[in-house]
């Protein structure tokens, strides 16, 4: 990376949604001041994908950041440098053991793409959500606690896929604020029922500023029993719930995996290779939702014409 990642701020006012002063100081330190501000920093976490590959190497001047429409300079950037929390929220409704033994398999391999310092939690759900394994460093834990406890605990009940990552998001919230990346990696086979609203989940997911990225693994035997509910009870089907609203207005992607084990990694790849990116927030009253919208510039896009930046459509002022 070239040195424009790195830039130094005095009196930076820090909340859940920025950059910690302690980190900008320390990894800046030796840069010369070239932003003086008493702000909030607004940090987006950004995927840029074309067609089945992520696009590394872009520069700040690669991407453009709208706030409610108007152009933002950007302050800091990087890629692959923060550390990263993510939490694996597995399914284990009935449908879903085989499918989370596939991903049992190759949970190590997975969780071999993050770098040292990142730390991973473990979650289940069905009608209701259980942390089994609290954030750690300790992957070989982790991995075990996926094998051991998930794979070898009950599966069963309904499937609520809103409330976890509600759950999940508050986890976060719960959590001092940090110099530190945050995501959600949810493995569903994708059929819930309603039990939140999608607008509270995508609050909850910005206030914690956390990515919401899926998997969806399906059975055959899902599939059919699916296919059935829609065709013979189209009142049950307005009542199911999905991750892709959520995963959407959060800046997560969604992979759907024919093979469990291939997509697992590269679901842990794609969030750890994510662009950082900070600019001052306009000023604004407290709990106000603003409209955030992330492009790549022209030269960008001249040299990736097809490309995709996944990145959060808003947050919610401190």
């Amino acid at each position: 990376m070239t040195g424009e990642r790195l830039i130094s701020f005095d009196g930076v006012r820090t909340v859940s949604i920025c950059l910690a002063a302690a980190f900008i100081s320390s990894v800046c330190c030796a840069q010369e001041p070239v932003f003086r501000a008493d702000s909030t920093l607004v940090h987006v976490d950004a995927e840029v994908r074309q067609r089945d590959r992520n696009i590394g190497g872009l520069h700040k001047q690669d991407f453009l950041i709208n706030d409610n429409g108007r152009p933002q300079p950007i302050l800091y950037f990087s890629q692959d440098v923060e550390p990263l929390d993510i939490i694996l929220l597995f399914d284990v409704s009935g449908s879903m053991r085989s499918n989370v033994e596939k991903l049992s398999v190759a949970s190590w391999q997975a969780l071999a793409e993050l770098h040292p310092g990142d730390s991973a939690a473990v979650m289940t759900f069905n009608r209701r959500s259980r942390m089994v394994t609290p954030l750690t460093d300790d992957l070989t834990a982790v991995s075990d606690t996926i094998r051991n406890q998930v794979v070898g605990g009950d599966f069963g009940g309904g499937t609520q896929i809103l409330a976890a990552i509600d759950d999940a998001a508050r986890y976060f919230q719960s959590r001092q604020p940090a110099h530190r990346r945050r995501a959600v990696l949810i493995f569903t086979d994708n059929y819930g029922t309603r039990s939140r609203r999608v607008s509270t989940v995508v609050r909850r997911l910005w206030e914690a500023d956390a990515v919401l990225s899926g998997l969806i693994v399906r059975s055959a035997s899902a599939t059919a029993l699916n296919t059935a509910i829609m065709v013979t009870s189209p009142l049950a089907m307005m009542m199911r719930e999905g991750i892709g609203p959520v995963a959407d207005q959060t800046g997560g992607d969604i992979i759907k995996g024919d093979d469990p084990a291939e997509a697992f990694r590269q679901a842990v790849m794609r969030l750890r290779l994510r662009y950082s990116l900070y600019y001052a927030a306009p000023p604004g009253p407290s709990g106000e939702k603003r409209k955030i919208k992330v492009e790549l510039s022209e030269d960008a896009l001249s040299r990736y014409p097809s490309a995709r930046v996944y990145a959060r459509k808003g947050y919610v002022r401190p």
